[in-house]
């Protein structure tokens, strides 16, 4: 029950969306699937569940051909689409009853599967209310709720948290993170905090191509080794960010504004002294020193820039 993407392409007209890509998701493996807008994630995932198909290269989910065999595909495929496409003029459980009947199930079985999926994605309070009533918030919920219906042992969730406030990205965190126990586990988001509480690893993709394939300690740790970040704050704007460019060791600097300068040196480095003493020379007021760790949200901007 795995995702196994092959030499993937697929082409709008002139256009190359996603450009000979492999990755390949384990069972019980949950990975955050990164990158900026239009880079080919939603294009990826909408070729893993059947919904278009590729231009070149393969595609297995749970062992099935997307092409060959794509209603297997679907059997196996828990798929929460970007903009969650649902019956705003249907009720919460009539939905779920209907979704879940897609799935062959029924009876007694696809009542409780109801009950407990509406307990697992908290919509207790709001089981009983319209779809258009619920908040975006809530809407996601039901989607989420109709990609674990029929107990899929993959999910292909992109951007699942979108329009959920802080309380229910906790409970949704732990939703996915539970789900992740014996499931395969794909899932695009922009809210970099959401793969670092809950991802196994990440792949980032950049104008359809994968630009970096990795657990977040080797992220980390890669990026580290490639320098050091320091954002040094002025009282005021220098008059040339020449003079930081002269420090030994410093390979970039980027104004920030407001007396700000992000300063990029070799690995080997240790700026604070230097810029410290810099200042007292050149009498500049330095108001404020800090080293950037390697969060991924930097990291993802060095490799999408």
């Amino acid at each position: 029950m795995s995702i196994r993407v092959q030499n993937l392409t697929k082409e709008y007209k002139q256009q190359r969306a996603v450009d000979q890509i492999s990755l390949v998701v384990k069972p019980g493996e949950i990975v955050g699937f990164l990158g900026p807008n239009g880079a080919g994630k939603s294009t990826t995932m909408k070729i893993a569940t059947g919904y278009i198909p590729p231009t070149d290269g393969t595609v297995d989910v749970n062992g099935f051909d997307v092409r060959t065999h794509p209603m297997d595909v679907r059997r196996s495929v828990g798929y929460l689409p970007e903009h969650n496409p649902l019956y705003l003029d249907m009720y919460v459980k009539e939905y779920l009853r209907f979704a879940g009947s897609l799935h062959g199930l029924a009876g007694s079985a696809l009542t409780q599967r109801i009950t407990d999926m509406i307990e697992l994605v908290g919509l207790g309070r709001e089981q009983h209310k319209q779809i258009g009533q619920l908040s975006k918030g809530y809407r996601q919920r039901v989607g989420l709720a109709q990609a674990l219906i029929h107990n899929p042992p993959v999910l292909i969730l992109d951007e699942p948290t979108t329009g959920l406030d802080p309380n229910q990205l906790a409970e949704i965190r732990q939703v996915i993170r539970d789900a992740g126990r014996d499931k395969t586990v794909l899932f695009s988001t922009h809210i970099m905090q959401e793969v670092e509480a809950i991802c196994d690893r990440v792949v980032i993709i950049n104008r359809g191509k994968i630009v970096a394939d990795a657990t977040l300690s080797q992220l980390r740790s890669a990026s580290a080794s490639e320098g050091i970040v320091v954002v040094a704050e002025f009282e005021s704007e220098l008059p040339s960010a020449n003079v930081l460019s002269t420090i030994p060791g410093v390979e970039r600097v980027e104004p920030l504004g407001k007396g700000q300068y992000r300063i990029t040196a070799s690995p080997t480095t240790d700026l604070r002294v230097t810029i410290f003493r810099l200042a007292a020379d050149q009498n500049l007021t330095l108001v404020g020193l800090r080293q950037q760790e390697n969060s991924l949200e930097g990291i993802f901007k060095e490799l999408t820039r």
